[in-house]
C-alpha cells in the first residue's frame, strides 16, 4: 500500500509546520505529518496523510512564506498532480508517472456497468494510449511553467528542459521519488541529511 496525501515544498525560516495555514490541524494530526530532509535555503518538504491539505491552503502559505510553493497531490504513490503557485498568482501543474495518470483518465465508456470488466481489453488499452497522447502534448508546457515558477523562487536558470520533459514523461515505482527528481531538475539545492546524534 502506498502513499496517499499531499507532498508540501516551501521556503521559510521557521519550521513550515509553524504557518498560520495549518492552525485548523488537531495538534493530534500534526504528529503524523513527515518532514523530509531540507534543503539548503530553508526549503522544506512536509508530507501530509490524505485529508489534511486543501486545496485553499496553497494561496495561504505563499502569503505566509512570501515565495513560491509547491504541492503534489499523491495517489498510493502511483501517481501525482504537482500545482506550483508564483506569488503573483501565476499557476503550473504537471501530472508524474505519466502511464498511470492516462489511466485513470482515460474516458469510458458510457455504457460501462463495471471498470473491472473494461480494464485491460483492447478498447481500455487505445483510450488509455490516446490519454497519454494528448498529456504528452502539454508537457513542454508544464516544463517551462515549472521553470518560471523555480525563476521566481531564485533559482538560477540552469536546468535543462529536455531532461525535465524527459522526466515528466518517465515512470517511477514510487511517485515520491519523482517529485524529488524533479526539485533536484529544477535546481533546488540537494536535501541535507543531518548527521546522526552521538
Amino acid at each position: 500500500m502506498g502513499f496517499s496525501g499531499h507532498l508540501v515544498f516551501a521556503r521559510s525560516k521557521r519550521p513550515l509546520l509553524e504557518a498560520p495555514v495549518f492552525d485548523g490541524i488537531h495538534q493530534e494530526l500534526k504528529g503524523t505529518v513527515d518532514a523530509w530532509w531540507p534543503r539548503p535555503g530553508g526549503w522544506q518538504t512536509l508530507q501530509f496523510d490524505h485529508g489534511l491539505w486543501e486545496g485553499d491552503d496553497l494561496s495561504a502559505l505563499v502569503g505566509w512564506t512570501g515565495a513560491p510553493v509547491c504541492v503534489a497531490d499523491v495517489a498510493d504513490s502511483d501517481i501525482a498532480l504537482v500545482t506550483g503557485l508564483e506569488t503573483n498568482g501565476r499557476r503550473w501543474r504537471a501530472w508524474l508517472n505519466l502511464d498511470q495518470a492516462a489511466a485513470l483518465l482515460a474516458e469510458e465508456p458510457e455504457d460501462l456497468d463495471d471498470v473491472s470488466l473494461w480494464v485491460d481489453t483492447p478498447e481500455f488499452n487505445e483510450a488509455v494510449r490516446r490519454k497519454r497522447a494528448e498529456l504528452e502534448v502539454n508537457v513542454p508546457d508544464d516544463v517551462e511553467g515549472a521553470l518560471s515558477w523555480a525563476a521566481a523562487a531564485g533559482i538560477p536558470a540552469t536546468a535543462q528542459q529536455s531532461r525535465i520533459e524527459g522526466l515528466l514523461c518517465s515512470r517511477e515505482t514510487f511517485v515520491e521519488n519523482l517529485f524529488s527528481a524533479l526539485l533536484d531538475e529544477l535546481g533546488f539545492p540537494p536535501a541535507v541529511q543531518a548527521a546522526p546524534e552521538p
